[in-house]
């Protein structure tokens, strides 16, 4: 009977070479097995059960068997096709030049500009840095503004600005007080008269601020209870998993009022992003949920989703997650129903996925140009010219975009921007594509075939930010934001029930991103 196999996780990639591999097997056959080889001879087993379940699977190719393995690498173009010569730019002005020549390239100056600023994510913070620090202001001892100096005597002290240092501890993450009042008892009457606590004691045992850090750690962080039952007995401040769910219950009524403001806010938004994740709910499994459709027999669904929508206002983002049967479409059209009629249809920015989609309400389909661009990135190695093609014209459209963002420019000076400098390149990429079709260059059922239909298929979607001011290249927001929902998944695993799944979104949806 053939046995089921089950998804595993990569195993850890340990370096062994051969000579390391053959001194294990001379150990093993001469019985002088070392303290240290049974790991490694487990590891060796768990990496070939996982590399035959990877090669046994009908949708691994070469390339995704390698990614799987040993991690996938950046898809940036420069990193993708290679340092040639005409890939020596990282910013998109090479490939600009290339394609459109060396005088329509977007700005002459964008080099020194950018040679000029300093590479972000170095350097040191500053005290300034340090805003949720607390704050203590330290007087000179003996001398204060306005005295005479003690060292010449003839002129006066006056402020300047303070001399800073900063010093930083480790302490629990949840810390504790204990207030010891002074009891007194009458040896006559017996009458016992304890101490008033501080006003800063609060009437609680827990805090509100310990049911938001509980939150945070557990639904921002992706620290699970346990774990964190854990760190809190090595501090000698006990805190049991089952407490921790039970301060977070006490305080889901008071955050209800601003959970249902901000799916208001986030229905009445410029523009939407939705995508999805699976999700596991224990509850759920096993179980069936029927779908309302037009056909005669019912169709039922198994999968488990958190979807993401991430709506975006004047500059303000503000996500939303939802876990349980529906797909991101369903709960976007959820989302929708509440928005107000003065607006007018949304932007609605996804992958070309139809359940991305909000049936019977109406959205300006934007779809993502990373999910395209994709396709081209994992069949460079078999059709190194064709995906270089593509590769290079996208470029200059993100080049684009980016010398839009450092330039502050409204929506509408973007969009005349793109008219302007993408426009072209755009367009000659469709004719390319269609090209490889109609002369029949590309063979329409191969893999490059279904990269290229994907692109021409939903073409208008995914050039919409050429006619609409405001519409993005991509959806990395959302797939940002659902980051939050992968993280919690791959600590915690899976919620337990349908209102654990619920608690969750709830503060991932507080908590932001």
């Amino acid at each position: 009977m053939k046995r089921k196999r089950t998804k595993q996780n990569a195993p850890e990639i340990v370096e062994v070479d051969t000579q390391q591999l053959e001194e294990l097997l001379d150990r093993v056959e001469s019985g002088t097995i070392g303290q240290d080889d049974p790991v490694l001879i487990r590891q060796v087993f768990e990496s070939y059960v996982h590399l035959f379940a990877l090669i046994d699977d009908k949708n691994t190719s070469i390339a995704r068997l390698r990614k799987l393995i040993f991690g996938s690498t950046s898809e940036k173009t420069k990193d993708v096709v290679g340092d040639s010569a005409e890939h020596e730019s990282s910013d998109g002005k090479d490939a600009a030049a290339n394609l459109h020549g060396r005088d329509e390239c977007p700005s002459d100056d964008d080099s020194n500009r950018e040679s000029s600023q300093p590479p972000r994510g170095h350097g040191r913070h500053s005290a300034d840095d340090y805003q949720g620090a607390e704050q203590v202001d330290v007087p000179h001892d003996s001398l204060t503004a306005g005295d005479a100096c003690p060292e010449c005597g003839g002129g006066k002290l006056y402020e300047k600005t303070p001399s800073v240092m900063v010093r930083i501890i480790g302490q629990a993450p949840l810390h504790a007080t204990v207030y010891r009042l002074q009891r007194l008892r009458c040896h006559l009457c017996g009458k016992v008269f304890t101490a008033q606590a501080p006003r800063d004691a609060g009437q609680k045992k827990y805090d509100a601020t310990a049911a938001s850090m509980i939150g945070l750690l557990k639904y921002g962080s992706g620290l699970p209870f346990n774990r964190l039952e854990r760190l809190q007995r090595d501090f000698q401040i006990p805190l049991p998993a089952s407490t921790q769910w039970d301060v977070l219950q006490a305080g889901i009524p008071q955050l209800i009022p601003a959970y249902q403001e901000l799916i208001g806010q986030a229905a009445c938004g410029d523009v939407l992003y939705n995508d999805d994740t699976t999700i596991k709910i224990l509850e759920l499994i096993g179980q069936r949920a029927p779908l309302e459709t037009d056909v005669p027999s019912p169709i039922e669904r198994t999968g488990v989703f958190t979807s993401g929508i991430v709506s975006t206002r004047d500059n303000r983002r503000i996500a939303l997650f939802f876990s349980g049967r529906q797909h991101a479409g369903e709960n976007l059209r959820d989302v929708l129903k509440l928005r107000s009629q003065e607006f007018g249809p949304p932007i609605q920015m996804c992958d070309g996925l139809s359940r991305n989609l909000p049936k019977e309400l109406d959205t300006i389909l934007s779809n993502c140009i990373v999910h395209a661009r994709r396709y081209f990135v994992d069949l460079h190695e078999n059709f190194p010219d064709e995906c270089q093609h593509v590769l290079e014209a996208l470029t200059v459209v993100y080049h684009n975009d980016q010398i839009v963002r450092e330039q502050g420019m409204s929506p509408e000076e973007r969009l005349h921007y793109h008219q302007a400098h993408s426009q072209r390149t755009m367009d000659a990429l469709q004719a390319w594509l269609q090209r490889q079709l109609d002369e029949k260059h590309v063979e329409p059922n191969s893999k490059l075939g279904g990269a290229i239909n994907y692109m021409l298929t939903r073409w208008d979607a995914l050039t919409l930010f050429l006619r609409e001011p405001g519409a993005p290249l991509d959806n990395n927001i959302c797939e940002w934001a659902l980051k939050k929902a992968i993280l919690h998944r791959k600590n915690s695993l899976f919620y337990k029930t349908r209102n654990g799944a619920f608690v969750g979104d709830l503060f991932m949806r507080l908590f932001g991103f």
